[in-house]
């Protein structure tokens, strides 16, 4: 009885082992499909794989280029935006004393004034007074002179020049005998550059055509 039954184990064990019941590997299924669906349905799932991975690429190069170019974008605008502010600085520093300039042109204009209102021929040594007052003047209107153009800031004298409007206001008009006609002929008030920009345009008279 014994022996029948170890004969019966060693049956079931050689049966258990054999190898049309070992499973098949993953490789040999995944061939045994394809062979089953043929080559046409491994051809379209490849395409139909490629066609999802350009697509995820294309839209990731889409981004990547929109990215790009906002980045651009900012970089141009904060580059003006700096440009900007330094040139706002520079044109706060060159014309930051320019209602300074106005009033003290004021004070110029009556140094100019005084020394032209005294009489040439009594500014002699018999006078010394009046010469002593007389050359006080002048030396005050060209250190005051030297002093602006240290700053920046130019008189405008243009009798005899080509009339600009964009330094020069004309008064009036008039026929003048020897001067070409759109030409300065008067100086009324002598004009202001500060750092050649006009600070106070030059009024004129312009001689015209006869």
């Amino acid at each position: 009885m014994a022996s029948w039954c170890v004969r019966a184990v060693r049956q079931s064990y050689s049966v258990l082992a054999s190898p049309a019941l070992k499973r098949a590997p993953p490789r040999l299924l995944c061939t045994a499909t394809q062979q089953k669906n043929g080559p046409g349905s491994v051809e379209e799932a490849e395409k139909t794989e490629q066609s999802t991975a350009d697509k995820v690429l294309t839209e990731e190069k889409g981004q990547l280029e929109e990215m790009t170019d906002k980045y651009k974008r900012a970089l141009a605008d904060t580059e003006n935006l700096r440009t900007r502010s330094q040139r706002m600085v520079e044109d706060a520093k060159l014309y930051g004393i320019q209602s300074f300039c106005k009033d003290l042109l004021e004070v110029a204009d009556i140094l100019e004034k005084a020394t032209e209102s005294v009489p040439k021929e009594e500014v002699t040594s018999q006078n010394p007074h009046l010469k002593n007052l007389y050359d006080g003047l002048v030396m005050t209107e060209v250190q005051i002179q030297k002093v602006f153009t240290k700053h920046g800031l130019v008189k405008i004298n243009p009798e005899g020049q080509k009339f600009n409007p964009y330094e020069h206001e004309a008064l009036f008009q008039a026929p003048v005998e020897g001067k070409e006609p759109g030409t300065v002929a008067v100086v009324t008030k002598v004009g202001y550059k500060l750092h050649g920009r006009t600070l106070r345009p030059a009024l004129v008279g312009v001689a015209k055509a006869s």
